[in-house]
């Protein structure tokens, strides 16, 4: 039967049905364009290529995975299932007459335990099977080299995440806005970039609270991330961090960049260790500011998309 064919039958199946349903069965709440569209519904369901779609579609599910707690990587996000939009798939195929699984149409389905739900933990990446990494800028110095970076990744069309020192952020309000108009997410970085691991529970609670009432008085967003400087933390820290509704990085890619190293270095570094869920440490350094659009070619050209630390830990696929 012609996709002509098929039409004209439709219709026509349509308009009689409707017909006899507005004199035999006349329904005040039921408008004619209801009526209409229900039994397209039904005459839709019955076509053998929607029968065959609708049979298929168990091929193509994909069950999503909850957010769990790793041994070795602490927390590791969920991930969206895949399951095929029937309808949409179906119009998509309606015009060749036949199935074709690559016209499929799907959405996205949630796990149930997501990253929120799970107790509080540190986060070094993101799930293992999602080709994407996150550029993480730790900043307390290299006020300098932060200009050439934004513009290095406006080139790119790259996002960032910028976790930012208070006492840094006080001193240069104007560059941290400039980061947040750039489109660039903004963490928390402690105030003055002191041991976490060795200060009093109270000190910590201090260290990141007055950096959130610096960093939101400068762009209206209080911080939901958190990365330790140097990486030290505590049990405490990570409470105190999650009190206050802060997810704790940290990375598993360090570029050395503070070791002032050549380009091909730094290259070589993240080729060698660049994997799914990548977070990749970096500051304002000189030797980021000349070799970023390297490494982000490097990335790239690996097969893998750059994404803020929101994208990499969402269970977007």
């Amino acid at each position: 039967m012609s996709h002509f064919q098929r039409y004209v039958n439709v219709c026509l199946f349509i308009i009689i049905v409707g017909l006899s349903l507005n004199t035999a069965y006349y329904n005040p709440f039921h408008s004619d364009e209801e009526v209409v569209t229900t039994l397209s519904q039904v005459v839709k369901r019955e076509d053998p290529l929607y029968k065959e779609i609708v049979e298929k579609s168990a091929n193509y599910i994909e069950a999503p995975q909850n957010a769990y707690i790793d041994e070795v990587w602490k927390k590791i996000p969920g991930r969206n299932g895949l399951e095929v939009d029937i309808d949409k798939s179906y119009e998509k195929m309606i015009e060749k007459e036949k199935f074709d699984e690559t016209l499929l149409v799907y959405r996205q389905v949630p796990p149930e335990i997501r990253l929120q739900d799970l107790p509080a933990s540190p986060i070094y990446r993101g799930h293992p099977e999602k080709e994407m990494v996150s550029l993480l800028v730790n900043v307390s110095w290299g006020t300098e080299y932060i200009p050439n970076i934004l513009k290095t990744l406006n080139e790119e069309k790259v996002k960032a995440t910028f976790f930012i020192e208070g006492k840094w952020a006080k001193e240069n309000a104007e560059l941290v806005k400039m980061i947040k108009e750039e489109g660039h997410v903004i963490g928390n970085h402690a105030y003055n970039h002191p041991d976490m691991a060795r200060i009093s529970n109270q000190k910590i609670v201090e260290q990141l609270t007055q950096t959130n009432e610096i960093l939101t008085a400068i762009t209206g967003d209080k911080p939901k991330w958190f990365a330790p400087p140097s990486g030290s933390f505590n049990e405490q820290v990570i409470m105190s961090a999650n009190h206050l509704e802060m997810q704790t990085i940290l990375w598993t890619l360090d570029t050395i960049d503070w070791k002032n190293p050549s380009v091909s270095v730094m290259i070589n570094r993240v080729n060698t260790k660049l994997h799914p869920g990548a977070t990749i440490l970096m500051h304002p350094t000189e030797a980021i500011a000349n070799g970023l659009d390297e490494i982000i070619e490097t990335i790239k050209e690996s097969g893998y998309r750059i994404g803020t630390i929101e994208k990499l830990l969402s269970e977007e696929r």
